[in-house]
């Protein structure tokens, strides 16, 4: 194993430093160097790490979603409330709809089959998302307007609402019923998630405060903390509905609103964890991407990723209706929420082992749509945010000291 984690940070530092220099976004790099080592080219990765690839993967995302919240202001996110409410289902909605309406003339699947792949192919990528949202943060891109914290927030719901939908889906698609209290759970384990979130970060203040605790503790808290929430979520979802990576951003979220020193603290800890823990990230993403599938992926699997990506725009564009945001903001919004990559890594899988008729096919797209969706977004999110969004009035001001 040990041999196999050298391999993984090597190859993805290296290739995401290759990127870099070709102004490209690392994590493609990244991407195309799992997929280089996985066990669907080269096979160098033991089968001890690929076992708890997921494991690892999930990590490294609780890792990014905690940064996330500690970037994040509960002022900067009442002043998009509405569109970033919308965002958190409507674009996911659209795609499904779109799915199921194309997917049956394209791929000769039927309706239930099109609403299992509606719903694989709907979520959002947290891993891409998140780390570039934070980034145009930090250089104050559309902050004012609280642009990237609504499409952080979205993105961190979307996942929890399509995940939701697409058990629904396999069920009908097996032929089993799907009750008024499953379609229930999407709106409790949002509410669950971000009210332990807000509860558990308000707690970890006062703890801080009364044991005056060090940075490294304060960070090994916060990631046991987030452990456990996810752990719970795995545990008891059955019983009580819980989304436990909303949860672990609203964690973030309280501590950064109670107290900030608390936040700069840590920040800084997370922020260096995750240069390693984003190699993991979308190295193993690659590695998961089972390519074998490809060989079966027509050009309507093709038309059919890039057709519902033109609803899922649709339904963004709906979400920031009657906002201020201008047309390019607009437009860099949508394009944001393009990548595809973390979830259907996940659950592209899960309708073949379960026996769904086109498990094979949904498999064959969801790969399709990583290999599509992450590079175009994640490039496309790059090369366009400093030319559509507005930076700070600070930033300016610096800018014109300089």
């Amino acid at each position: 194993m040990l041999m196999s984690i050298a391999l993984i940070l090597l190859a993805g530092m290296c290739a995401g430093q290759l990127f870099r220099k070709l102004s490209l976004p690392p994590l493609i790099g990244m991407i195309l160097a799992g997929m280089l080592v996985g066990p669907y080219v080269l096979n160098l990765l033991d089968d001890s790490i690929l076992a708890v690839s997921s494991q690892l993967r999930r990590i490294a995302l609780i890792i990014i979603l905690i940064r996330a919240g500690l970037k994040l202001n509960f002022e900067d996110l009442k002043k998009v409330g509405r569109p970033a409410v919308l965002m958190c289902f409507l674009p996911a909605c659209f795609e499904m709809a779109g799915t199921i309406l194309l997917a049956p003339f394209l791929l000769g699947v039927s309706l239930a089959d099109a609403a299992v792949l509606g719903a694989v192919l709907a979520a959002v990528s947290p891993a891409v998302i998140v780390p570039h949202m934070i980034h145009i943060i930090d250089e104050g891109y559309g902050v004012e307007k609280g642009i990237p914290q609504m499409i952080l927030a979205g993105a961190s719901v979307d996942d929890v609402f399509v995940i939701v939908v697409f058990t629904s889906a396999v069920a009908l698609a097996l032929g089993n019923d799907v009750s008024f209290t499953s379609l229930l759970r999407i709106p409790v384990s949002i509410f669950t998630g971000v009210a332990a979130g807000l509860l558990i970060g308000k707690l970890f203040v006062r703890l801080v405060r009364i044991t005056k605790m060090k940075t490294a503790y304060i960070v090994i808290l916060m990631m046991s903390v987030a452990f456990l929430m996810n752990g719970f979520e795995d545990a008891c979802n059955d019983m009580v509905p819980f989304a436990s990576l909303l949860a672990i951003m609203t964690m973030g979220m309280a501590v950064r609103q109670d107290d900030i020193q608390v936040m700069k603290k840590a920040s800084p800890v997370f922020e260096e964890m995750w240069t390693a823990a984003e190699i993991f990230l979308f190295v193993l993403v690659g590695a998961s991407v089972a390519l074998n599938s490809l060989k079966d992926c027509g050009i309507q699997a093709v038309l059919l990723i890039l057709l519902v990506l033109v609803f899922r725009v649709c339904g963004v564009w709906l979400c920031l209706l009657k906002t201020d945001l201008t047309f390019r903001e607009k437009l860099f919004c949508m394009i944001s929420y393009l990548p595809k990559a973390t979830v259907q890594a996940a659950i592209g899988g899960l309708p073949l082992a379960m026996g769904v008729v086109s498990g094979q096919l949904i498999l064959t797209v969801s790969v399709a749509a990583i290999l599509l969706t992450a590079p175009l977004g994640a490039v496309g999110i790059e090369q366009t945010y400093r030319h559509y969004l507005s930076p700070s009035c600070t930033m300016e001001t610096g800018d014109n000291e300089t």
